[in-house]
């Protein structure tokens, strides 16, 4: 008999999906996944999707009933185990910055002149590459190589360790990787691994208050809520003339209130630029 994975979909605006996310937590799901028109698994057209995955059907049943009926909340379950990879028939190598290209361990991909490849397993982490916040991290940091060539970085929510190596990558000497999700950290050493850079990439659960040191670049590709909340220590840990870059912020047309929080957050540094990808944006900041 196939097993049963039973789970809670809901379609909430873009700017209720942490207030729901974090719901559905207290409910009990195990794990909250998040689709969109920018994930390889989209989600309801003009919405964000929120699968939060149950221990049992009941359990799952009794989470939709406490939550709004303008959600649309509704219990579905998956049969068997072939919906765990399915996904990754989707998942192509890409260019994630100039002269990178993220590829999964699955593709093979043959490297044009000057270009470099992330091999990059996302297991069970965010973080495929693929999302606009993690593409604008990316791009921000492909732009501004000069500032951390030769330097650490420090990577907060570090998810599947894609920006840390995407660091690496563009010249980086180090990098710290934190996350609060045992899961992250153990994806990202693995994907260290398989790039043959774990001696140069150190993740771990660590609170950003409790790192040690300073670093050329710190970036933080979270949401607007934490990012405000981490602000001091966030500062702390940049180094002289070093290069912030938070992302995980809704554009002010669709959250308005998101970066004027961080703005006021890190009033104490410059910035330099907001580039955005479709609903979101990233604020590059220097000291």
């Amino acid at each position: 008999m196939s097993v049963r994975y039973p789970y809670v979909a809901v379609d909430v605006d873009a700017d209720d999906a942490d207030d729901a996310a974090s719901q559905l937590f207290e409910l009990g799901a195990a794990g909250v996944e998040s689709r969109d028109e920018t994930t390889l698994a989209r989600g309801a057209a003009g919405k964000v999707t929120l699968i939060a995955s149950f221990e049992g059907e009941e359990d799952a049943r009794a989470a939709a009933n406490e939550l709004p009926p303008g959600w649309s909340p509704r219990v579905e379950a998956t049969v068997g185990d072939a919906w765990r990879d399915e996904w990754k028939r989707h998942f192509e190598p890409f260019s994630i910055a100039e002269g990178i290209v993220v590829c999964p361990p699955w593709r093979h991909y043959a490297p044009k002149a000057g270009e470099s490849v992330v091999v990059l397993e996302p297991g069970r982490a965010f973080g495929t590459g693929l999302h606009e916040t993690t593409s604008l991290v990316a791009q921000v940091l492909g732009e501004h190589v000069a500032r951390f060539r030769g330097q650490p970085v420090l990577d907060v929510g570090c998810g599947s360790g894609v920006l840390s190596l995407v660091s690496l990558a563009l010249g980086a000497a180090s990098a710290r990787a934190v996350d609060v999700d045992p899961e992250a950290v153990l994806v990202t050493r693995e994907n260290a691994l398989r790039n043959r850079l774990e001696g140069r990439v150190q993740a771990d659960r660590s609170a950003v208050d409790t790192v040690a040191g300073q670093y050329a670049a710190v970036i933080a590709n979270i949401e607007a809520t934490t990012l405000v909340e981490l602000a001091p220590a966030l500062m702390t840990r940049l180094a002289p003339g070093g290069l912030l870059i938070l992302s995980g912020i809704l554009a002010p047309d669709v959250a308005p209130a998101q970066i004027d929080d961080v703005r006021a957050a890190y009033s104490a540094l410059q910035e330099e630029s907001v580039p955005r990808q479709g609903e979101w944006v990233a604020v590059v900041l220097s000291k």
